[in-house]
Order: structure tokens, then sequence, then C-alpha cells
């Protein structure tokens, strides 16, 4: 049962960088977004698509180790609400990893994170532009970005069949589109 209050405004929100401590939290959250059934309770699952995992604690130590990266973290009232990974790649940023607890979802949380995590790259790293990929089949994933200023570029790389530490796709034809705004 969520404790956590869907209703509250986004402005009780906390930012921080995640510490190694916060991995198997984190890799919790972001699996209950993406797969399997409990993901089905927000609008972001891709359990029609892939099986398996989304990430696994190496990849989501490795991202709050690397100098480059960061791993944000966001709470409401002392409780992991969701994450985000931001990548400092020269003019850009990468922006990835991005997970609110399925019940949490559809309340505006994630235009208030996606709101900070721009104003943060901007800020500490002089990002021009914050890059994403997404699943080209997330149509209403895209189309959400797409409202807040997100870009399709038509550029596309194939989804890594048979590397199982992404998932198991349900389907063929998956790739990753990638996404571009001007962070002015």
């Amino acid at each position: 049962m969520d404790t956590v209050d869907a209703a509250r405004p986004a402005a009780e929100l906390t930012f921080r960088a995640a510490t190694e401590a916060d991995v198997p939290a984190l890799v919790a959250l972001i699996e209950s977004a993406y797969r399997g059934d409990a993901s089905r309770a927000g609008w972001t699952t891709e359990a029609d698509l892939l099986d398996g995992q989304r990430t696994d604690p190496e990849g989501v130590a490795a991202v709050v180790r690397d100098g480059s990266s960061r791993m944000l973290v966001v709470e409401r009232g002392g409780e992991l609400v969701a994450c985000c990974q931001l990548e400092h790649r020269g003019e850009h940023a990468y922006f990835g990893m991005f997970a609110v607890r399925p019940a949490l979802q559809g309340g505006g949380l994630g235009k208030a994170i996606i709101a900070e995590a721009e104003r943060l790259v901007r800020a500490e790293w002089g990002a021009r532009e914050m890059h994403m990929t997404v699943i080209s089949a997330r149509e209403e994933l895209i189309a959400w970005y797409e409202r807040r200023g997100y870009a399709r570029t038509g550029r596309t790389t194939p989804f890594p069949y048979g590397d199982e530490r992404f998932g198991i796709p349900r389907r063929a034809g998956l790739e990753f589109e990638l996404l571009v705004k001007p962070l002015g």
C-alpha cells in the first residue's frame, strides 16, 4: 500500500544525488514502473512489450559511481517516489532511468521531476540540450515527452535483442528513438 498521497503537490518534493545505499530501492522502483503486473498500476508500463528485467543493481550502481552521471533520487515525506539518471555528455545531457512509483503516476510528479532535471543540467553542466531514447512503439509516452518540448529526431537504434540485461522482447521490431529538447 502506498503511504505517499498522490494528491500532495510536487512542491513538497526533495531531490538529492543517490548513494550506493539507495541502489536496492532504486532498482525496485525502476522495475515496478516498467515491468510485470505491478507496473500496470501506472501508465509507463512496458509489460506488453518486454518481459524480464529493466535494470539491475550493477547497472544502477555504475550510474551512481560514474563521475559524469548523477542518479537523482526524488523523495516526498522521506519516501522514495521517483528517480532519473542524468549524464553529462558535453554540450548535452542524457536523461534516462526515469521512474515514478506506479500508484503516483498521472498526478504531475513527472512534469515536476523532468523540469528539475532540465534546470539542474543547465545550471550545473551548462547543457544546451537534453537527449533521451524511448522505445518507438511507446507512442503515448513519446506524446507525453513531446508535450514537454521534446522532439522526435527519426534517429533510431535497434533494441539489444539477446541481451537479457535490457529485457526479453515479446515482439520483433523494437527500436529506440532519440528525442531532443533545446534547453535555452
